[in-house]
């Protein structure tokens, strides 16, 4: 792994969110995507050398609005930038971390991404990110 790639933060309504983050990080998100995939709507911010990606359902069912009934909004995750995910994983695996996927799956930001389970991270959801090479 090399260096944090961003922080998640689950919110409920991400135009409120992107209001009270401008606020605070003195700045404007400069991407908003879909991610259908993960059933969610990302807004990204960069503030210095972090990026901060908030995180919206997009369906009352997902991963996201089950985390915000269960936790309430807030840290949702941390994503590690990797040179090789496929490579990453397997290396994982073989150290008994729970994979949440079997193949990385593409994710925002034009990046693959896979989930370890919390179970098997001190209770942390952590995210492997690898640029998708055009």
């Amino acid at each position: 792994m090399k260096n944090v790639e961003h922080i998640g933060i689950a919110v409920k309504e991400l135009e409120e969110a992107e209001k009270l983050f401008s606020k605070l990080f003195n700045t404007n998100p400069y991407k908003r995507e879909t991610v259908a995939s993960e059933g969610v709507l990302t807004s990204f911010f960069q503030v210095n050398q972090t990026k901060i990606e908030l995180l919206q359902s997009t369906d009352p069912d997902g991963v996201i609005a089950r985390f915000i009934e269960k936790k309430g909004e807030g840290f949702h995750h941390v994503a590690f930038e990797v040179d090789d995910i496929v490579t990453e994983m397997n290396r994982l695996k073989e150290e008994g971390f729970t994979l949440l996927s079997e193949t990385p799956k593409p994710g925002a930001d034009n990046k693959l991404v896979c989930f370890l389970h919390p179970k098997t991270t001190n209770g942390m959801l952590i995210e492997l990110c690898q640029e998708i090479k055009s």
